[in-house]
């Protein structure tokens, strides 16, 4: 039977592409919808330009048809902008608020013996939806399970004799195709487990090749843990020119990203500048309602990114007054650069080492946006916590980060690993276990 999806606005805020994501089934938008996506169109931010073209789709569509008996589809399905009858809801919801009309929209279909689903992504709303006996689900694409995601390092057990070979030719053949590019492994000897190697898996040579930079301590930063160990590897590595880091709070992501950034751009050159940014996703309004300039409103989010900068030239320098010097003379001269995801948006970055943190607080379409600014010679890294998001419309499976990772995890140029040991200190390592 052929179903009727009726979509709320935060899907199509979320992509614009959910639009035509139903195969050949209906389409149903709540005229209650249309008038929200007419106050997000201003926004400077994704949801502005999602909202500005999902509206230029509907137009386009409108020349095709009359989008009030709906408008056919190239994959066999319509889309239809209905009004949303307010007296099909039961006494005690307000038929003020659009969450409500859009409720009452789906109520009218499914009252007409329609095969009807309410997608959105406000849990409240899919609850109320529930409630009043419609069939309700979240938009599932670009999900990803969490508990599957790609790690991007195991242990793998093999002869002695093999590990022996490894560590004497610095490389072991590796025909089986069972390894993603650039995962990391564990040698373990099947005769003795205490006798271990560490490789990396080249898919293009079909080989298992060492750690090249096993001994390095960027900018003082000693890796504490075998996850950290691969997460410099990857970050130092000249090839992988897209790196993910995921973590819980204190396992060292942006600090071992800030610290490789540094000796790749100040020490080796390799890169015009660092370029540092995070989302802007604070408990109550945005960036706009801080005093001061552009810097002084974006230092205040910006905070976490120059404690860790200050924990890294303290490993350099003793002096607390040498260690603001170096950060002041470091920013100044714009060798360093903090600055917003929203200012990204449109420009094109050639030749820098970008850190993206917070990643999962993206929307896999401005991830997508982010990763596509890298212009020649630019190394993107995106750090986060996929259980510490902020973004009320994405959770630990439809964020970015998470999207990012398993679509690129069999690419040559990407390079990921999960670190699950806190390293900050015993308490933050507890916090992060019992919180």
């Amino acid at each position: 039977m052929k179903k009727t999806f009726v979509v709320d606005t935060n899907v199509i805020l979320h992509s614009h592409q959910s639009l035509f994501s139903f195969k050949d089934n209906d389409v149903v938008i709540p005229l209650g919808v249309i008038e929200e996506l007419d106050r997000f169109k201003g926004f400077n931010d994704e949801r502005g330009r999602e909202a500005r073209q999902a509206s230029r789709e509907l137009d386009e569509l409108r020349h095709r048809g009359n989008l009030s008996t709906g408008v056919a589809m190239a994959n066999g399905g319509t889309i239809q902008i209905v009004l949303d009858n307010a007296m099909e809801l039961p006494f005690g919801l307000d038929a003020n608020k659009v969450d409500n009309r859009i409720l009452a929209c789906a109520l009218q279909l499914k009252n007409q013996n329609k095969n009807v689903y309410l997608i959105s992504k406000d849990i409240n709303c899919r609850i109320k939806a529930d409630a009043l006996g419609i069939p309700t689900e979240d938009f599932e694409t670009n999900k990803v399970d969490i508990d599957e995601l790609y790690s991007g390092w195991r242990e793998l057990v093999m002869p002695v004799s093999r590990i022996e070979a490894f560590l004497r030719d610095e490389g072991l053949d590796y025909p089986e195709n069972d390894l993603f590019r650039n995962e990391f492994l564990l040698l373990k000897a099947a005769e003795n487990e205490n006798k271990t190697a560490l490789a990396k898996y080249s898919g293009e040579q079909k080989k298992l090749l060492p750690l090249y930079h096993l001994a390095a301590k960027p900018w003082g930063v000693e890796p504490l843990n075998l996850q950290q160990k691969f997460a410099i590897e990857l970050l130092l590595c000249n090839e992988i020119k897209l790196v993910s880091l995921v973590g819980r709070a204190g396992t060292g992501k942006t600090l071992l990203a800030l610290a490789c950034g540094l000796q790749k751009t100040i020490d080796e050159h390799l890169f015009r500048k660092l370029l540092v940014s995070r989302p802007i996703m604070p408990l109550g309004k945005d960036i706009g309602y801080l005093p001061g300039s552009k810097d002084e409103k974006l230092s205040h989010w910006m905070q976490p990114i120059f404690d860790n900068l200050e924990f890294v030239m303290d490993r350099l320098y003793k002096n607390s007054d040498d260690v603001d010097k170096k950060i002041r003379f470091l920013i100044e001269s714009q060798k360093v650069q903090i600055e917003a995801i929203t200012y990204i948006r449109g420009r094109s970055i050639p030749k820098q080492f970008l850190i993206v943190d917070e990643a999962q607080n993206l929307t896999p379409h401005e991830v997508k946006t982010i990763v596509s600014r890298a212009g020649d010679g630019t190394k993107v890294v995106l750090t986060g916590d996929p259980y510490q998001i902020d973004n009320p419309y994405l959770d630990s499976s439809s964020n970015g980060l998470n999207f990012v990772i398993e679509k690129f995890k069999d690419h040559d140029l990407f390079g990921h690993i999960i670190l699950h040991k806190s390293e900050r200190s015993s308490l933050s390592a507890l916090a992060s276990e019992l919180l």
